[in-house]
């Protein structure tokens, strides 16, 4: 299924558009999308060390604006905010 990740904060270095698209099995949870944008960075940055750390230390955000944790289903092909540490963490 496809997910529009909305990118935020020092995750907007990671794209040159607002939003980067993955795909991600059905029923993944957000430590999969987690997953996939550590792999994401490891070919577009070249496994930028600060941008993997941003990854694991932001919160994610659902389409219907409710922060939610790493074992969040994802049932449905959606936006999903990414959202940073303010000021690094």
């Amino acid at each position: 299924m496809k997910i529009k990740v909305e990118l935020y904060g020092a995750s907007k270095d990671f794209s040159s558009e607002n939003t980067i698209d993955l795909d991600l099995k059905s029923n993944s949870r957000i430590k999969d999308l987690r997953k996939e944008l550590i792999k994401f960075i490891n070919i577009k940055h070249d496994g930028n060390k600060n941008f993997c750390q941003i990854v694991t230390s932001s919160a994610f955000c659902s389409e219907d604006n409710n922060i939610v944790h790493d074992d969040h289903l994802i049932s449905k092909e959606q936006k999903i905010a990414i959202i940073p540490p303010i000021a690094g963490g």
